[in-house]
């Protein structure tokens, strides 16, 4: 059964509270996660992009880095990743502690060669005794990714209504998001690849955001450079979706029901997909309330740490 970590100072702070150092991998990665020095000019940390009110991921389409340099892909969360099996949009690499490497080396991101990164954890009397005490020797290129990639292992996330009605709660769920799951597992096929207890069957798809134009991402093809894969990305976990708009791989919708409706008439948003799941072939024809309903049941697979309004309710 899936659980939820306590390890979460960075989520209810927003800062770094230590009471002493940092005396496990997962805490040293705390701590690794939230300081700017993994960056070329110190200015930007993994939290930077990755934020604790947003799920761990951004609220703009794309984020900036060092020099204030653009990604070229949305922020995707980095909670809930302990059982993916690939990461990045593209699926390139094949576990968190390759990942947890990249950022730090994109020239567009933190910029900074992880030699350099090396030393200057080496070279910091803080983290020089932090890895020492955890680690029993130097900070190296693998024990920094095992401890980045230990802190976002502890990232889980189990505490919604959703779960809540699993567990046998069925007041749980409001009228609406239960008439939203029954949507979601039945006529508006979502489970077909939002399946398991993060909603993602793990493999990357195409839903259409490929024509070799305006949109010239190539995805999951730009690794492997077949053809058949230009466009896939990842499927992302829907947990906490509600709160990491906009979404899809470039940001491109702002909200949930701008992706509800683009599933729901895919061919009104892009023209000459190339590579499409046949799956989305069909429109779905869901009425405005039944994609009320939908995203209702998106927004109960928020945890009860991150508070968001109701569907059409107002803000705070």
């Amino acid at each position: 059964m899936k659980t939820a970590s306590t390890l979460l100072l960075g989520l209810t702070l927003g800062v770094q509270a230590w009471a002493g150092d940092p005396a496990t991998p997962a805490a040293l990665g705390e701590q690794l996660f939230f300081d700017p020095i993994l960056s070329q000019d110190r200015t930007v940390s993994c939290a930077s992009c990755h934020k604790p009110e947003h799920a761990f991921a951004d609220n703009v389409a794309l984020s900036p880095g060092i020099h204030g340099q653009l990604g070229t892909r949305n922020t995707p969360s980095a909670m809930n990743t302990a059982g993916r099996l690939a990461f990045f949009w593209d699926d390139r690499a094949a576990s968190l502690e390759e990942q947890a490497l990249g950022p730090i080396a994109n020239p567009r991101e933190m910029g900074l060669p992880l030699a350099e990164a090396v030393t200057r954890l080496n070279t910091d009397a803080n983290f020089a005794r932090w890895f020492g005490q955890v680690y029993h020797g130097p900070a190296t290129e693998k024990n920094l990714a095992r401890a980045i990639a230990a802190y976002e292992r502890t990232l889980e996330t189990a505490n919604t209504p959703y779960d809540r009605y699993t567990a046998g709660d069925d007041a749980a769920l409001t009228p609406a998001a239960a008439r939203g799951r029954l949507l979601f597992i039945g006529r508006a096929n979502c489970a077909n690849c939002h399946s398991g207890e993060d909603f993602t069957a793990d493999r990357p798809k195409s839903i259409g955001l490929y024509n070799g134009r305006e949109l010239n991402d190539p995805g999951r093809g730009g690794v492997t450079k077949d053809p058949a894969h230009l466009g896939l990305f990842k499927t992302p976990s829907l947990r906490n979706v509600a709160v990491t708009a906009p979404y899809m791989h470039n940001g491109m919708f702002k909200s949930l029901r701008e992706v509800v409706e683009y599933y729901n008439h895919p061919e009104r948003v892009v023209q000459g997909s190339v590579n499409r799941d046949k799956a989305l072939d069909t429109p779905l024809n869901l009425t405005d309330s039944e994609i009320s309903d939908l995203i209702a049941f998106l927004e109960s697979l928020t945890d009860d740490r991150f508070k968001v309004p109701a569907a059409g309710a107002p803000s705070a």
